[in-house]
């Protein structure tokens, strides 16, 4: 007598394996958001390999901030203050390696700079933790004072809220080509883009430490009872963040020669934007570094393709606020299906 195949056994088509990627959603949507512009805006520009290099440096910034936003979120937790750590790091590090100021070697003004930011993740995720108080409010606070303290500070030591005149000296330091040259026709950003995706992705997908960021989001109490330490876990993400960040501001300092205040402000909701339009849920346990990525992708792609197109800019917000509201629709509808699939 032949026995049944257990069911768990059977092979699984490609729309079901399809089903069970966070990915899947945004992945539609790039396509859509491409095929619009490449329809509307193909003929402008945008299919041109400057066009796509331009909304592709815009992702690629937006997009190293989104990684490490979408693991926090996954481990079910928000960090409202990477908009500030932007700009207090990119103001920190133009003042300690400009020659009128700290006028130190630049690799060492970043390396100092990240020691700080890391400071301000850790106090962050032990805030949250001692405190029990959701992140969401406690980075809330932090991005606050960091902003207010920004300019205090900055005002106090330079007068201004600017910091310019690094040009020639990023120009003769090898370690400022790390963040702005260029390899292939792509500038840095992207290809440390590609490389803090794929690591990320590589931890949360292949790693004991990505299984117990998925515990932490989905179940914190029970991942605790199974031995899953969602305490260092969490501190170790809200310092994460803060390393985006820093990243990040190290790459608009290097290219710009400057930095301001007011760097980062209102990139939080963004990196936010992109994950949850990558499929990331709000409640956590679930989620993508691959599809934050993609939905870094396609708000880049729709800030630059409306430039190619007669649309006014003023739209720019309103079309991504229509993206979240469609993309969590279509991510719930999709989970949905996805949790068939696995029954």
């Amino acid at each position: 007598m032949v026995k049944a195949q257990d069911e768990r056994l059977q092979p699984m088509s490609l729309w079901q394996r399809l089903l069970l990627r966070p990915e899947l959603g945004s992945l539609a949507g790039l396509v859509v958001v491409f095929g619009f512009f490449a329809v509307v805006a193909g003929g402008s520009g945008f299919l041109t390999w400057a066009g796509t290099r331009n909304y592709l440096e815009v992702a690629a910034q937006l997009g190293i901030l989104a990684s490490a936003v979408a693991l926090l979120m996954i481990a079910g937790e928000f960090d409202l203050s990477v908009s500030s750590m932007i700009g207090v790091t990119a103001i920190s590090m133009a003042i300690l390696a400009h020659p009128s100021y700290g006028n130190l070697p630049l690799g060492l003004a970043v390396l100092l700079t990240l020691g700080f930011a890391l400071c301000i993740g850790y106090i962050n995720g032990y805030l949250v933790l001692r405190t029990g108080l959701p992140s969401f409010i406690v980075t809330l606070a932090m991005m606050f004072i960091l902003a207010g303290a920004n300019i205090g500070f900055t005002k106090l030591i330079t007068k201004l809220t600017i910091v310019s005149g690094l040009n020639d000296k990023i120009a003769a330091d090898p370690i400022a080509r790390l963040f702005t040259g260029e390899l292939l026709g792509l500038p840095a950003a992207v290809w440390w883009w590609i490389g803090v995706t794929l690591v990320l992705s590589f931890v949360l997908l292949r790693t004991p430490f990505g299984n117990w960021i998925f515990g932490a989001g989905g179940d914190a109490n029970a991942a605790r009872n199974v031995g899953v330490p969602v305490r260092r876990v969490k501190l170790t993400l809200f310092m994460l963040t803060a390393t985006a960040a820093t990243l990040l501001a190290a790459i608009q300092v290097m290219g710009l020669g400057s930095a301001n205040v007011l760097q980062g402000q209102g990139k939080e909701l963004e990196a936010i934007a992109a994950a949850v339009i990558g499929g990331c849920l709000l409640t956590g346990g679930y989620g993508s570094v691959i599809g934050a990525g993609i939905g870094a992708l396609i708000l880049a792609m729709v800030q630059q393709g409306i430039v190619y197109t007669n649309i006014d800019l003023d739209w720019f917000k309103v079309m991504v606020g229509g993206m979240i509201l469609g993309a969590v629709t279509l991510n719930n509808y999709l989970r949905k299906l996805s949790m068939q699939v696995r029954r």
